[in-house]
Formats: C-alpha cells, sequence, structure tokens
C-alpha cells in the first residue's frame, strides 16, 4: 500500500461501543497490510463515552506518536467533534471514499472519522484505503488549511 503517511508509525485507532466490532476489522485490515497500529478502546462493546477514546487517538496524532487516527462511533459526530478540539488535529467525517479522498488532498485531515451504524464495514475499509493512500494536494488548499487552527 502506498500511503501518504509515514506508517511506520502506527495508525491510531479508537472509538466507541457502536464501533467496537468496525475498529476490530479495521485492525486486522491493517495489520494485514502490515501496518503497525495503536488500539487505544474501547476493548469490549459494553458502553462507554467516546471523548474517553477519541481524546487518547487525537493526542497521539498531535505529539507525533502515531501517523494518523481512526475514530468509529455510532454517528461518527460525537468523535469528529471531540477530536478536533485539539491543535493540529483535522479530523473529518467521512461516510463515503470519494469523502475521505477530498478530506486528504483538499484538507490534509489527520483523523478519519467514520458512522458505525451508516456504513458497511467494507464500505469502512474503503475509506481506510483510500484516506491512508491520498496525499494531500497542497497548492491552492494549503492556504485555506493553514487558516484552520485558532492559535
Amino acid at each position: 500500500m502506498n500511503s501518504s503517511f509515514n506508517l511506520q508509525l502506527p495508525v491510531a485507532l479508537g472509538g466507541d461501543h457502536a464501533g467496537f466490532s468496525y475498529k476490530a476489522q479495521l485492525i486486522a485490515f491493517l495489520e494485514k497490510k502490515g501496518i503497525p497500529v495503536l488500539d487505544l478502546g474501547p476493548f469490549s462493546d459494553a458502553s462507554v463515552d467516546y471523548p474517553d477514546f477519541a481524546h487518547p487517538v487525537a493526542q497521539a496524532v498531535e505529539e507525533g506518536k502515531a501517523a494518523c487516527g481512526v475514530l468509529i462511533c455510532g454517528s461518527g459526530n460525537g468523535v469528529a467533534i471531540t477530536a478536533n478540539k485539539h491543535a493540529g488535529i483535522r479530523a473529518a467525517l467521512c461516510w463515503e471514499k470519494e469523502l475521505a479522498q477530498l478530506a486528504r488532498s483538499h484538507n490534509n485531515a489527520n483523523v478519519l472519522c467514520m458512522p458505525a451504524r451508516f456504513v458497511s464495514v467494507e464500505a469502512a475499509i474503503e475509506m481506510l484505503q483510500a484516506f491512508l493512500e491520498t496525499p494531500f494536494e497542497g497548492g491552492r488548499h494549503e492556504n485555506r488549511v493553514q487558516k484552520i487552527a485558532c492559535r
């Protein structure tokens, strides 16, 4: 797999109970490709609070301990909102491959957020692969991305 991320670093994954089974399948996909993973939970499908897992994923990306992040919860909204509270994080809520590609190419997204209750596992894997393989275009998008941070 050709990646626009440094995949010598792990991909950090997290979510909530609704995304638990998807996360396991995304991890299996990454491991099959030889991509290291950092599983930040949850570790069962018992009800949990998504910020408890979204913050560690965002922090791992922010601190350079992970190449990028993947968050999956029921709607994808909660994890995206939470991750985007972190400086330097550009978390994108995606529900189809083309959105994942645009999040990378136009927005230089570094955290992919997906809604487990609205996409199939196959679509989630397809989005993850597209997210990892799509480079940031830079150019006219660079100036826009530079204006995102509040600091």
